[in-house]
């Protein structure tokens, strides 16, 4: 990859990065929708870094891919990889307020202590059973079905439950063979499959009343300042490239709201 990509739809190819084919299946569920580059910053697109001791630097790379669509305001893939150290996809789909839908949310990372991996097709507001139900009863079942076939992530915290689903499915895997092998068979079709069901979602989402509308905008005004402040990747990028660059990216590319 050259330094410099010239648009955010261009694609990303990093030697090593774990969760290449994530990435490359999200966008091939995608090109049938007519997508159309989003605006990023230049030095927001590609950039590396080093990390690790003098003796052993390891090379950090940072992409985002991103792109816009009829009924979507923001798709973007924040791609990090930095060798053992970690290797990340965060794909985020963003809706426009115009039509009634959740957020699509990817979360893969890994880090020296194991693999975290999360899906879910988060509300704008939990409590508004209008938007929420309509999703969740075709959410549910995929999420019985993959959920048995991975160990549970853990207890999330109280503050964040009014921004998860109750399809929200959370694992925690070990490096090595067995977590490769669920990777493969269970993480990536789950993707595949909560992917695909957001995207028929989408498809058949109608435009709202202006009222509505600004109701689903608040709600997701609170879901984006809600990750911008308590994203778990701040500490991580801002060792790997500081902390201006990593404020910036935050609230100018990954939640832009």
């Amino acid at each position: 990859m050259s330094p410099t990509r010239l648009k955010s739809t261009d694609p990303v190819d990093i030697p090593g990065w774990t969760w290449q084919p994530f990435l490359e299946d999200a966008i091939k569920a995608m090109n049938s929708l007519n997508i159309e580059s989003y605006p990023v910053k230049e030095e927001f697109l590609f950039k590396q870094d080093q990390t690790g001791s003098k003796a052993k630097p390891v090379t950090v790379t940072t992409a985002t891919w991103a792109c816009k669509t009829e009924k979507f305001r923001q798709v973007r893939a924040a791609c990090v990889s930095a060798g053992g150290a970690a290797s990340v996809l965060n794909f985020v789909i963003n809706p426009l307020a115009r039509f009634d839908l959740p957020f699509f949310g990817g979360d893969l990372v890994t880090l020296p202590a194991g693999h975290l991996l999360a899906l879910d097709l988060q509300p704008a507001d939990k409590s508004d059973e209008s938007h929420t139900q309509p999703v969740w009863d075709r959410l549910l079942p995929l999420f019985e079905h993959w959920r048995s076939k991975l160990p549970d992530g853990g207890p999330i915290p109280d503050e964040a439950q009014p921004f998860f689903s109750p399809g929200f499915l959370w694992t925690r895997l070990p490096l090595g063979e067995e977590g490769d092998h669920l990777i493969e068979t269970v993480v990536r079709p789950a993707f595949n499959e909560y992917l695909k069901l957001y995207l028929e979602l989408a498809a058949t989402a109608q435009p709202v009343s202006d009222s509505r509308r600004d109701h689903l905008l608040a709600g997701q005004r609170r879901y984006t300042d809600y990750r911008a402040e308590k994203d778990p990747a701040r500490g991580m990028l801002t060792r790997f490239h500081g902390g201006e660059w990593t404020e910036e990216y935050i609230h100018t590319v990954l939640f832009d709201l």
